[in-house]
């Protein structure tokens, strides 16, 4: 770059010639200027003490300070709000267990409580720093995992039980009718000696409704000469179910049925003397007493007795 002076009291033009060393060189003298200036002034203000500069110092420590504070209080005050969250979470967590425990009939253990010595006095807060509210978000949030893995097993534990609710035969076979023969020995009706009755017998009139007394397959439904028309029903795990002396069958052999669907009917079929519904309960092929499976139902208190 070349720059021409021209002035009256100069003879002729002068022409100058800046290269870019000399630009260099000036910003270099600039800057060192500025730093040394600044630097002066830093020096005045802390040795000398200057109203202006100290004031500008004091200003920018408070503002700097205000926004530190500010930032802590706001982190304080979303941890705060995650601590209530997790307690809320935990408080239901532990209300939804309790209820599914009692539904799955399973006894929830609680840790138990440490006997402490007697305590009193008025209440007064004591605000948590920021590495209490950390810990204690880490300790609620690890009793948070802990409230849903035991969720999870009372969830398998209540469908395992309403799966085997569904399969056991506690749904009365008859409605409104009369308790006959209770399940034991007694006398047999037809020969007049004494003889084991594997089930418990319903009166009722012919045609009254059969229904199943729970969710399983058709074994057999056949004619036998002393069941009479008769329908074996598997509720699986060697459980069994068989209802006799039916004036009619209304299911097949190898069908699905659900609790409480209608089987068949009420007769006198095969070696009976009136018109009745046999109901035997065999586990693995041996005779159980309906009354103990009947009774687990809430129909078994309404039978009628004569």
């Amino acid at each position: 770059m070349q720059i021409i002076l021209v002035s009256r009291h100069l003879k002729a033009a002068r022409t100058i010639t800046i290269m870019p060393r000399h630009v260099a060189a000036t910003l270099f003298v600039l800057l060192a200027v500025v730093l040394s200036t600044s630097a002066l002034l830093s020096w005045l203000s802390v040795h000398l003490r200057l109203p202006l500069i100290e004031d500008l110092l004091v200003t920018r420590q408070l503002q700097e300070m205000r926004k530190t504070r500010d930032h802590l209080d706001n982190n304080l005050q979303l941890m705060a709000t995650r601590l209530g969250e997790l307690q809320a979470q935990v408080l239901q967590l532990d209300v939804l267990g309790d209820r599914l425990s009692g539904a799955a009939g399973i006894k929830r253990e609680h840790p138990a409580d440490t006997l402490k010595a007697a305590q009193g006095g008025p209440y007064v807060p004591a605000p948590m720093n920021a590495t209490e509210l950390q810990r204690e978000i880490e300790r609620l949030a690890t009793a948070l995992d802990q409230r849903s893995d035991d969720l999870a097993y009372l969830e398998i534990k209540l469908l395992e039980k309403r799966v085997k609710d569904r399969l056991l035969p506690t749904t009365l076979p008859v409605k409104d009718a009369y308790l006959g023969s209770p399940f034991g020995h007694r006398e047999d009706p037809i020969a007049g000696l004494r003889a084991m009755h594997e089930g418990i017998d319903f009166n009722a009139e012919t045609g009254t409704p059969v229904v199943a007394a729970a969710d399983g397959v058709v074994l057999s439904a056949s004619y036998h000469p002393d069941f009479g028309n008769v329908i074996d029903i598997d509720h699986g795990d060697g459980l069994t179910s068989r209802y006799a002396h039916l004036s009619r069958m209304d299911i097949r052999p190898a069908a699905l049925v659900k609790r409480g669907e209608r089987i068949g009917a009420v007769g006198t079929t095969g070696r009976s003397t009136g018109a009745h519904l046999h109901f035997e309960v065999r586990m693995q092929g041996v005779a159980q007493n309906p009354a103990f499976f009947l009774k687990q139902g809430s129909e078994y208190a309404q039978v009628k007795r004569r």
